[in-house]
This record gives structure tokens, sequence and C-alpha cells, in this order.
């Protein structure tokens, strides 16, 4: 069967495409299925994508979507239902969490719940034999009941290499997980909730590749000459200190390329990070999330304090690593004095390359049910969009003004930084600096 992955974009197409498909499209193809990529950028309109579909013959459309593609998702199924009757899967974190609400689309005709690598080759022959797609684990079809579901895949070290022709990667950067799963009960997060959808399942969702299996990988690229760079996608890539430990070692003499990867403060310490370095870790991004340790503990579940953090990042910069941060603002319970403790975080941090995101309630994490528990939730929140700019919520603590007035105060603390250290003229460069502050925090 031949069958098409779209990757929608929606603010930004620089980044990496969706790993997920890349995991089904080796799984497909290594039992005799034709599988196609196409990335429907920001100028791509919903007729580009279906000369496309058209071109490549595809009888499958598979769509891997988040909550903040989702809008941009309905409206290209509904159009392109209007060309075709080929049909269509929607899988990801959104349609796991939010099935219901997205088979009510028309254009979309099943949900890929959780884990899809075994569940597409099962619908794929359903499809393709004409057979009943009814019964088949982890599928959801638009009228019957929630499926059960498979148990993860395992052992993991047995998955294909990602197909990278599905990634759009340029240039010799590769990326790169080594893990599926998260041990941490943040509740704003959705890598969580996959935890949770699986608990009591046979296998533990949380699996780790073996460093063989990563280096393995790893090998292949290096001798296809197409690696200059890896960044590691891992929600948290320092968990398992002993495997972290191992690889870098064997990482530095084997590969030796530089790398990044996301951490977590109470993951690392000073001894770790001068053995990320010295394997090849020029980058690290690091979750602050809100300077307010009583929002963090009490409301995020992260118990950590602001001098963990304020000691992490002098020792990660002490190894040599540079440094990311991220920060979320408009937070349920969030009170204007917090927003100011995470704004004076930031200062003190003194972090060059930042993000801050307007929070967003992704269906599934237990933020989610709290703002609609609490009413802070529209009705109609699936028709607003997810751009991290602006709240969608109505909160008795914060209003969007306010929210509104700490967005543009970061966004003028990353021109100072930029501007101080990159030496620009403040006359005749700091529209220029602005413009490109803005378009960069825009794109979250």
């Amino acid at each position: 069967m031949r069958v098409l992955f779209i990757e929608v974009d929606t603010e930004r197409s620089w980044a990496v495409a969706s790993v997920g498909p890349a995991f089904l499209a080796s799984v497909l193809r290594q039992h005799g299925h034709s599988v196609h990529f196409f990335r429907m950028t920001l100028d791509h309109t919903s007729n580009d994508v279906a000369e496309h579909v058209r071109s490549c013959g595809a009888e499958l459309i598979g769509l891997s979507l988040t909550t903040r593609q989702w809008l941009r998702a309905r409206q290209l199924a509904h159009d392109l239902r209007e060309y075709f009757e080929i049909p269509v899967v929607a899988g990801g974190l959104h349609p796991t969490f939010s099935a219901d609400d997205v088979l009510q689309t028309d254009g979309i005709d099943y949900a890929c719940i959780g884990e899809g690598e075994t569940a597409m080759l099962d619908l794929v022959h359903a499809i393709e034999s004409g057979g009943s797609v009814a019964g088949i684990r982890n599928i959801q079809e638009k009228v019957g009941e929630r499926p059960a579901l498979r148990p993860p895949y395992s052992p993991i070290d047995s998955l294909p290499f990602v197909a990278r022709d599905h990634l759009d990667e340029h240039q010799g950067v590769c990326h790169m997980t080594t893990q599926r799963g998260c041990p941490f009960p943040c509740t704003y997060c959705g890598a969580r909730m996959y935890n949770q959808l699986y608990r009591g399942a046979e296998t533990a969702y949380g699996r780790r590749r073996s460093i063989d299996n990563v280096m393995a990988e790893l090998r292949q690229l290096k001798q296809s000459g197409k690696l200059s760079y890896v960044i590691f996608l891992d929600d948290t890539f320092t968990i398992h200190p002993t495997w972290v430990k191992e690889f870098c070692s064997i990482y530095r003499e084997e590969i030796g390329a530089p790398f990044s990867l996301h951490a977590r403060v109470e993951t690392v310490n000073q001894q770790l990070l001068i053995e990320l370095a010295g394997a090849g870790c020029s980058q690290i991004t690091y979750g602050v999330e809100s300077g307010s340790e009583r929002i963090r503990h009490e409301v995020m579940k992260r118990p950590v304090t602001n001098q963990q953090f304020l000691d992490v990042f002098e020792w990660t910069r002490s190894a040599g690593i540079s440094l990311t941060a991220n920060f979320m603002l408009g937070l349920p319970e969030e009170t204007p004095s917090d927003l100011q403790m995470t704004y004076d975080l930031a200062e003190e941090l003194d972090v060059l390359d930042f993000g801050y995101f307007v929070f967003y309630p992704y269906p599934g994490t237990e933020l989610f049910f709290l703002c609609q528990s609490k009413g802070y939730l529209p009705e109609n929140y699936l028709d607003l969009p997810a751009n991290h700019r602006e709240s969608i919520l109505c909160l008795p603590t914060l209003t969007n003004k306010v929210i509104g007035e700490y967005y543009d105060k970061f966004t003028n603390l990353r021109i100072k930084r930029y501007r101080d250290h990159f030496g620009i003229d403040i006359e005749s460069q700091e529209f220029i600096a602005a413009k490109q502050a803005q378009d960069l925090a825009q794109t979250g």
C-alpha cells in the first residue's frame, strides 16, 4: 500500500519534522509498503497538498499532530475530503488524548491512540485487504468505543532505525531518540500522560534503548558522511546516570560530533556535566518554567528550588556548555507577583538563549483537567489557537493584559541580551533586533 505522511507546519518550517511517522515509515517499509513524506509549509495551500497526494498515488494519509497543529490540520483534512475519498488516520499527542473530538472532523476517519508501529501495520493490512478495522487495538473509528491498547513495543531495540527522509534534516544535523516515556509527574506535559495511558500494561511505557543500539545508529550516520551534529530529542536525556556516563565514554571515542540535549537540574551534577562536555555536549536546554517556587511545587509538581537552577546553570557554564532556559507565563493559580518572580529569576540566571511561552492546557494533562474543572477553560477551546503568545484561559488571578505585559517584558529582555552580547548599535539596529527577537518569540 502507498502511505503518505503529511507534516503540518504552523508557525515555522525550519524545525525537525515529527519523529513518530519516521518510525512508522521504517516499520511499514520493512513489511513491503511504499511510504512517502510531504511537508506542508506555511506557504503551501490545501490544493498544493492535494496535488502531491495525487502525484504519489496515496492510498492512506497519516497526520501526526500536537495540539498546536490541530486547527490547520483540521482544515486540511476537511479540504482533502473535497478532493478524495482516501482514508485519513491521525495520531500523536492530540489525537491520543482528544480522539472523540478529532474524529468529529469531516475528513479524518481513524485515530491512532498511543504507539502506532504495529497498529498501523494492522490498519494498512485491513484497508488493503478490504477487511474490517473494528477491533484493531489502538485504532479508533468514528463510530464505536475507544479501542483496547496493545502493550508498548518491546523490546525497543528491535525497532528499525527512523526513516530519515521523513525528518527533513539539513546540513548534517541529525536527530536521535534514545528512550520513550518520562518518569516525572509534571502536570503540564503530555509526555507524562503516556505513562498514565499505559498504566497496568504488561510492559512499562518507559523504555530506553541499549547503548549498543544507539551507537549502531550513530555509526551508520557517521559512515554515511551525513553527521555533523546530533540533537537528542529525549525529554530528559540525563536520567539513568550510569547509562549516560557509559554512553559519554563510548560516544567520545567513536563519534565525537558535538551534540545537544534536554536535561532537568535535579538529574545532573557537576561531574556529570564535565563528562557530558568531554563527550562533545555543546548545549543543554533546561525547563525552568516558573520563578515562583510555590507555583513550581504546588501547581506544576516540580519540587526544585531556585538555588538549584542557579547552581546547575553555573556548573553548566563552567563545563563549557551553552545554556537554553524555557519559561512559562499565565499558569493556573499564578499571580502578578509570581510572574515577577519568573522575570526576576530569568534576569538572575542571565541566559542569552531562552524561550518564553504563555501556558496552554494540553488535553490529557493534569492541568487540563484542573482548568476544565475550575471553569478556566472555555467550551470552544479546540477552536482557539494554541500559539503560546496569548492565553485562552479565564483565570481569576491573572488578566490577559498582565500576561501580555510580562510577555513583552521577556521580549525586551531578549532584545537587551542580544544587543549586549552581539554589540548591536542601538541607533541603527535596535528595530532589527526587536523584530528578530519578536519573530523568534512568536515561533515558541
